[in-house]
């Protein structure tokens, strides 16, 4: 069953949310048919240098974001996750693998977060709170996870993208900060990536491919609305993104597209909207959005293995 409330009213002003997808371009969903996890370390790590040109873009603007970081590079490039946290951005946990939220089931997932939290809190020194899935997998079919993030008492969830897609997506769900519940009754508060309204649907502008394809100016523009109600906006970035020269990966046409589609706009677009909005990480918004955000929304079906 689901069921959903009005809109969040607004919340406290304030900077908008950046995040970063912390992985190697070889651990994407666009990649999983043809790149065997097990040969991760076959492939040459290319994570370093963009993350520095992130890191770089967010001191020159003093900025900040938070860093969602997959537990695979957690335990095979510690010092990336340290030099993030040296930096002052907050670490988030992406899980481990980079599996969909799907092939895993909750006792998986469990032990993923389990083993995710405390690589990264070992390393950064910092209470890690907030997780984002793999692919924004969590749907109303994965919606056990929300009960399961919960019970190990994180307090922010940004695995939830208010769109249709063939991958993801949950298109009845709000397009604002609101409080998820699981089919067990878990409740925690979600952050979906900025969508536009348009034509009776919720357009994914809010980072990724979208970013990369559409004009960096109806983000923009999103952005501003959204700041002028109060509202923060969350944005999203991979450093794989600002990597044109990555290899090219055996992938079908359509997800090689996908994943390649105008690498070479993202380190422009990112600097435009942090040369013209506020951007902080989630962690220093946290306790002023859980007091405001009223929107409630429920997700899921009975909770079981998948």
């Amino acid at each position: 069953m689901t069921g959903r409330t009005d809109v969040a009213p607004p919340c406290a002003p304030g900077a908008h949310l950046l995040s970063v997808d912390v992985e190697e371009y070889f651990q994407v969903e666009a990649a999983a048919q043809c790149v065997d996890p097990g040969r991760w370390h076959a492939f040459d790590k290319r994570l370093e240098p963009s993350l520095e040109r992130i890191l770089r873009l967010l001191d020159e603007r003093r900025a900040s974001a938070t860093f969602f970081v997959l537990g695979w590079v957690a335990r095979n490039e510690p010092a990336l996750v340290r030099r993030i946290a040296e930096a002052g951005h907050e670490i988030a946990s992406h899980g481990m693998a980079h599996a969909m939220l799907g092939r895993l089931g909750p006792d998986a997932f469990g032990a993923e977060l389990d083993e995710s939290r405390s690589r990264l809190q070992d390393l950064s020194g910092q209470p890690v709170v907030g997780y984002r899935a793999p692919t924004f997998s969590i749907t109303h079919d994965t919606a056990w996870a929300l009960d399961v993030l919960a019970e190990r008492g994180f307090r922010y969830d940004s695995s939830v993208f208010p769109v249709r897609h063939d991958r993801y997506g949950v298109p009845d769900a709000p397009t604002g900060p609101h409080h998820a519940v699981g089919p067990d009754g878990g409740r925690i508060l979600e952050i979906p990536p900025v969508t536009l309204r348009l034509l009776g649907h919720n357009l994914p502008v809010g980072g990724g491919g979208y970013l990369r394809l559409l004009p960096v100016r109806i983000l923009g523009r999103c952005l501003a609305r959204l700041g002028a109600q109060g509202r923060p906006g969350m944005v999203y970035v991979h450093p794989w993104e600002l990597d044109p020269d990555q290899p090219r990966l055996p992938m079908g046409r359509l997800a090689c597209w996908r994943h390649r589609v105008a690498l070479r706009r993202t380190e422009t677009k990112l600097r435009w909207l942090l040369g013209r909005f506020p951007f902080t990480g989630v962690a220093s918004r946290l306790d002023d959005l859980e007091r405001f955000t009223t929107a409630e929304f429920h997700y899921g079906r009975s909770a079981s293995p998948a």
